[in-house]
């Protein structure tokens, strides 16, 4: 029986219809704009000795790193889920996952090499100024271990989800894509087998790993947030803080979301890919996790401020007063008020220019938030400019490239949509999960 999910072409009609390449233009302007972007970290940090460069560095590797990462367990979270509305536009979702091995090795230099310049409290290990629980946290191997160790684990397992989902597409459609990635497209299609059986083997594999990397993402970028930004102001601690962290790039991995399959419509040329209940249906996630990341952050702020105790409070006072004020209350605007308000209604949601106004808001304002959080807490001291010039700029526009470049080759080399789960007979079969062995219903308690 045909659900109000399914498309009305067959599967070679919609490998057609999405095997259309990525322009080479966009991708030689995203790769432009990266290396220009590294140039100046690098000119910053080898010749003009600024240690701005490795702060804006530090900012954006947090900004875009948790957007790339929030995207690849958003993909688990429709497996948990079993969603079916999103099985024609969660491929351009799962792209941003490409980032991370970039994103990977920036941690690395950063941790190795920035480390001094990153992290306030490094030089205070040891010196007996650090609290004896603080001296054993911020041991410097430990540091460094667990940052890599976690965030490779979050990394590894959601490459390693994609990689499942992208696997059943190459495997049922035939070689198309770009050159590069070749090898790895013939090394997913090494030992694919009947569609019916691949198809529930995988859906079970991704199952668990499903739940597997939700227990990781959530913990890991908690650690992560807090070693990498609460701890730069390493007399305050606040337990909400990881959630307000991560959730903001969540967000932003949404907004994003919501304007790139809209210009993916347009690129496909097909109207029926990609319908406006899902238009209206990935407005609507944007709107309630802006009031989710303002809840969170409120929540915060209100906790604080009523308890009223200096090791606390001192961290919202330094952003509430001073040039820090201005960007403290850009975030309020930028990524709450304005969407928020702004998306109430179906239309604002449904039509592009308001949609693309508040994701633009919500992007900016969540810029701001990982500016906010971290640039005071190098500056502890009382400043008359705000830092905010040609180094945040530069940079935040090479992390930019950085992170469309790394998009788009990966939508050149894989299939653009859910290929398989679109078309085969069997896709509606794993909302009754089955043994991949026995091919026969499982009992509802497993």
């Amino acid at each position: 029986m045909a659900s109000s999910f399914d498309i009305a072409m067959t599967r070679d009609q919609l490998v057609k219809a999405i095997d259309k390449p990525v322009s080479p233009r966009l991708k030689q302007i995203a790769l432009a704009a990266a290396l220009a972007g590294g140039a100046l970290f690098f000119y910053g940090v080898l010749i003009a000795k600024n240690g701005r460069a490795w702060h804006a560095l530090h900012v954006n590797w947090l900004f875009w790193t948790i957007i790339a990462s929030a995207a690849g367990m958003f993909s688990a979270a429709q497996r948990i889920t079993t969603a079916r509305w999103s099985r024609s536009v969660i491929r351009m979702l799962e792209g941003f996952v490409a980032f991370l091995p970039l994103a990977f090795i920036i941690l690395l230099g950063m941790v190795l090499f920035g480390k001094q310049h990153l992290y306030p409290w490094w030089n205070l290990v040891g010196t007996g100024e650090l609290a004896h629980e603080k001296e054993i946290w911020f041991a410097h191997s430990f540091f460094q271990w667990r940052s890599v160790i976690t965030f490779g684990l979050i990394a590894a397992l959601q490459l390693w989800y994609v990689w499942t989902a992208v696997r059943l597409d190459v495997g049922v459609t035939p070689e198309a894509g770009a050159a590069w990635a070749a090898g790895i497209r013939a090394k997913m299609r090494a030992g694919f087998g009947e569609e019916r059986r691949e198809l529930h083997s995988t859906h079970s594999q991704q199952g668990m790993m499903a739940v597997f990397m939700a227990l990781i993402f959530g913990f890991g970028w908690t650690m992560l947030a807090w070693d990498h930004s609460m701890s730069l102001d390493w007399h305050f601690f606040s337990t909400m803080y990881g959630w307000q962290v991560f959730m903001g790039g969540w967000l932003v991995a949404l907004m994003f979301w919501s304007g790139l399959v809209r210009w993916w419509k347009v690129q496909l040329d097909d109207q029926s890919l990609i319908t406006d209940k899902q238009l209206h249906d990935i407005g609507k996630l944007c709107f309630a996790f802006t009031a989710f990341w303002g809840y969170l952050t409120f929540s915060q702020y209100l906790v604080i401020w009523y308890a009223n105790m200096a090791e606390e409070t001192h961290f919202f006072t330094l952003r509430l007063t001073g040039i820090w004020k201005p960007t403290t209350m850009a975030v309020v605007w930028l990524a709450f008020a304005l969407p928020f308000f702004g998306l109430l209604s179906v239309k604002a949601k449904m039509w592009t220019p308001t949609m693309m106004f508040f994701a633009a808001c919500s992007t900016v304002g969540i810029w701001f938030a990982r500016y906010t959080e971290i640039y005071p807490s190098y500056h502890l001291d009382r400043l008359s400019n705000l830092p905010l010039g040609i180094w945040e700029a530069g940079i935040t526009i090479g992390f930019a490239g950085a992170f469309a470049y790394c998009y788009l080759q990966f939508m050149d080399a894989f299939p653009k949509m859910r290929v398989l789960l679109m078309t085969s007979p069997y896709r509606d079969e794993v909302q009754v999960p089955v043994d991949p062995k026995t091919m026969e219903p499982l009992p509802a308690h497993e």
